[in-house]
């Protein structure tokens, strides 16, 4: 399935938030235009050379306690994983998108992305009134959607479905490493680390490599 490109939402400005924690200023912002049911949605994994693309959704809560809440690149493994059920317990509603490798390879990376976010929004529990999305790019859905640059350090629904994400996708690559342990998925993931490069000349692509991916199709 092939998501088409719609035509580009402007982004919202670029505003600094508080140094080691996401701020409120998107959520504030719609909730004035009295949108209530607001979703925050990222993805992780488009870089990696190896593993599904993982995108997650999540319901904002106006009351729940997440100290330290940031763009999931910017927070320790530990603190990942401290916040993962914390965010999980308090949101009213979470959803997660998964997209293999197989699709990857056939629609391309960003298309990927877009569709496990959509998948991501869709696996919610209710419909949400409004769409906060990481990066510049729309996803297919009815509901009103406002794309945001850097989002993830600038909207703690966003900063919180990073972390869904990034820890769901961790997840699934420690798995992986228990199936192909000769590529020590769970030291980098996937990301074309030099180790993970050298592990890839050394063996060979696996089923899980992006065969479309530089880095991997030369040892095809």
């Amino acid at each position: 399935m092939i998501i088409n490109r719609l035509p580009r939402l402007d982004t919202l400005p670029y505003h600094s938030g508080i140094k080691g924690e996401a701020v409120l200023e998107y959520e504030t912002k719609a909730r004035s235009k009295g949108h209530n049911i607001i979703v925050g949605v990222d993805e992780a994994g488009r870089g990696p050379l190896a593993g599904p693309v993982v995108a997650a959704a999540v319901s904002y809560m106006p009351e729940w306690q997440l100290a330290g809440l940031d763009d999931s690149k910017k927070l320790s493994h530990q603190a990942r994983e401290k916040l993962f059920p914390l965010i999980k317990d308090q949101a009213p509603g979470h959803g997660i998108g998964i997209v293999d490798v197989e699709t990857i390879d056939k629609i391309n990376i960003l298309q990927a992305a877009l569709l496990a976010m959509k998948y991501a929004v869709d696996a919610l529990p209710g419909k949400p009134d409004i769409l906060l999305i990481d990066g510049n790019k729309r996803i297919v859905t009815e509901v009103e959607q406002w794309t945001i640059v850097k989002g993830d350090s600038l909207s703690q629904s966003i900063a919180a479905a990073s972390v869904l994400a990034k820890v769901t996708r961790d997840r699934l690559m420690a798995q992986y490493h228990e199936q192909f342990p000769q590529y020590e998925f769970d030291q980098h993931k996937g990301y074309g680390t030099r180790l993970h490069r050298d592990l890839i000349r050394e063996y060979g692509p696996c089923p899980i490599h992006r065969r479309t991916f530089k880095g991997v199709k030369e040892f095809l």
